[in-house]
This record gives C-alpha cells, structure tokens and sequence, in this order.
C-alpha cells in the first residue's frame, strides 16, 4: 500500500489547499476516512498493520478518488518526533570521501523542522553555498518500541519512503555532531508517499538513483548498507524509545557533490531528483532562501 498526504485542487469535490490522507490506487489517489486530522498520520500507523491495512482496503472501496495529476503531494508524515540518520554507511561512500569504517555507527539528528514534501522546493540558505544532496532510504517506524532485537526489527517498521539528506556542508563541518549542518529548513524532503511492508519484500536490495539537471550522480544499492535497516532499529532502539512516524535515514552512497572534481553544490535553479525502486521518486527544484 501506497500511503499520502495530499492537497485536492479547488473544485475536486471539496475546496482546495486542504490537506488529506489517501492510498495511491494507479493514477488515483483515494481518501482515508479514519483519520481525525491529516497531520496526525503518527497515530494512524500507531494502530497498527491490520488496521492500517483495514483503513486502506475501506478507502480503495469506497473513498472519494481524485486523479493524481491533480493532487499536490505533501510530506507523508509531517511531524515525526525523531528525524534520525547515519554517516558513512556505504563502502563506496566512505571510499569516495577518503574516509575510514567507523568503528561504530555515526548517528545524527536532522531537527524535524527541516521536514518538506516530496516536490516543494529546496533552499539555498543564505550563508552557504555548499549545499549537496544526499539519496536515501528512509525507513518509518510504526509502533512505539525500546530495545528491539535486529532479528524483531522488521515488525516495528510502517513502511518505507525516500529521503534527500540535504547538508549544508561548511555548516556540517562545523559541527563534531553534524546536526547544525543538517537541519536547515526544507532540507528533509520525504515522499512521494510511505510504501507498507508488504509492497517492499527487502529493503536490503533496492536500487538507489539521485539527478541533479536530468545528469545521473548517484547510481547505488541498498544492499551495500554497512550497517543494516535492522541493525540501526537496534541500536537505536537501546538508546531511546522510538514513537510512530519516527524517520531513520539509511545512509547515502557514493556520487555526492562534495566529494566529486571539481566539487558540485546546488544552485538556484537546479532539481534534484532522487528514486527508489518499489518506493517511488521525489523531485525538487532549488531555490534561493526567501529574504526576510
């Protein structure tokens, strides 16, 4: 199952700019009617798979449809209380940057402010100009869970999306934590929509493709994670407590802007397109930071 959050245009049967949860049906998307608010996705998926799975079935039967084409897509879950991702977790990543295995896995936070859907604009903050781009695999975490077992690990996932770990990389570099460098606004776009377990037999063995101006600069695979989407929940799992909606973010494999000769950072203008097989693509322009 295909799960959005969308914007129907004015006169789609309701009025327009008003944001909804639907299952992608082909090239229609259907409402879910079992939601109270759609920021509030967390506790759809807080109830569970089957009853996930119960309100996608009620929506395709009978929800209000509207044609794709004509729907906005927004981040599918719009507030997740972790945004978590992790360094160097692709060998030809760490090749491509002269970097050595870490000993243990470099986790780091992205402010969940930086949060954006799947086809709204980037910034180009205004005091850097090195901003890079970051194809990932984004994985959504279903039910609240402490000190889940890599082996427990796949019942404890809602469903998976691609992820654009934007870094601003003077302001990474900055940072022992790389945080600050992470989290500008705009700089977490996710989508186009969260895929379910059962459409995504193993996250482990996915291609992983990233274009800036219609030109291939990431060309990978999942199953070259270092650390795995299993081991991460573990790791993490021990150190706090993971809530529904909570976003992991895989890793990125080699073809980033910063490491490349000469070096490639994102200019107004540009667009960045990134695809995950079986999840889907998100596409988005680039723009300079909106002045005060």
């Amino acid at each position: 199952m295909r799960l959005a959050r969308f914007e129907a245009e004015a006169g789609d049967g309701a009025a327009g700019g008003v944001a909804r949860v639907g299952v992608v049906d082909g090239d229609e998307v259907a409402e879910v009617a079992e939601v109270a608010a759609p920021d509030d996705v967390n506790a759809l998926l807080a109830r569970g798979p089957e009853a996930l799975a119960a309100a996608g079935e009620a929506a395709l039967a009978g929800g209000a449809r509207h044609p794709l084409a004509g729907v906005r897509l927004l981040a599918p879950v719009p507030k997740p209380s972790k945004f978590l991702a992790i360094g160097l977790n692709y060998l030809d990543h760490l090749e491509e940057t002269g970097a050595t295995r870490p000993e243990f896995p470099i986790f780091f936070n992205k402010q969940v402010s930086c949060v954006t859907g799947p086809h709204d604009p980037i910034h180009v903050p205004v005091v850097s100009g090195m901003v890079d781009y970051e194809g990932e695999l984004g994985v959504v975490i279903g039910r609240r869970c402490r000190h889940v077992r890599a082996a427990d690990a796949p019942g404890v996932v809602a469903g998976y999306l691609v992820v654009n770990d934007v870094s601003v990389r003077d302001w990474q570099f900055r940072s022992p934590t790389m945080t600050l460098g992470k989290s500008f606004d705009t700089h977490g776009p996710i989508g186009p929509w969260l895929v379910t377990p059962d459409d995504v037999p193993d996250p482990h063995a996915l291609s992983i493709r990233t274009w800036v101006n219609g030109e291939l600069m990431q060309d990978g695979t999942t199953a070259d994670m270092l650390s795995d989407c299993w081991a991460q929940i573990e790791l993490l799992s021990t150190v706090c407590t993971l809530e529904p909606g909570d976003i992991i973010s895989t890793g990125t494999p080699a073809g980033v802007g910063v490491a490349r000769d000469p070096q490639v950072f994102l200019r107004a203008g540009d667009v960045v397109r990134i695809e995950i097989e079986g999840i889907g693509a998100i596409e988005n322009p680039v723009i300079d930071e909106p002045r005060p």
